[in-house]
């Protein structure tokens, strides 16, 4: 496998990983009742200069949130063939998840700086994307092994912990 193939096999994780993210606020949206948040397919809308932010609302808003997800899932699918794998790599990508989010929201003028929403709303957006994170890492690492060149090549005995790759 090239980097290549992994970047490929990272972005269809990463489409899934998107997939079950929604599932997810779907999901969370029944008990909490908060409102569908139409943020990414205005910034897609502001990115791609069109008129009327608002127009096709709901089909800019997936093809804003699933696109995040096929590019950020390459990363991952990387990560994996470099031998950075498991529930660590997981955490250390969920914050490049959520500030990709909030690069493009607040660039573009349609978002707000995170430490400014109520605190509530903040979680729900870090679980979610940890969500995406955890899922995209579970099929990246079950799909892509460690290239020969990477640090699964050398053994690291002495800093491996127990449970993880």
């Amino acid at each position: 496998m090239s980097l290549t193939d992994a970047a490929i096999k990272g972005a269809v994780a990463g489409l899934a990983g998107a997939a079950v993210m929604t599932a997810g606020e779907k999901l969370e949206q029944r008990f909490t009742r908060r409102p569908n948040s139409y943020v990414p397919g205005r910034t897609l809308a502001n990115l791609l200069g069109l008129s009327r932010p608002d127009e096709d609302r709901l089909a800019r808003n997936m093809t804003m949130h699933y696109a995040a997800g096929a590019m950020l899932g390459t990363l991952r699918g990387v990560m994996a063939a470099a031998n950075l794998r498991g529930p660590l790599a997981s955490l250390m990508h969920t914050p490049v998840r959520l500030s990709t989010d909030q690069i493009l929201e607040n660039l573009t003028g349609v978002g707000a700086p995170p430490w400014t929403w109520p605190r509530d709303e903040l979680l729900i957006d870090v679980i979610h994307k940890g969500v995406y994170s955890f899922a995209t890492g579970a099929i990246t690492d079950a799909t892509i092994s460690p290239l020969p060149t990477s640090s699964a090549a050398r053994a690291f005995p002495a800093r491996r912990l127990k449970g993880f790759a």
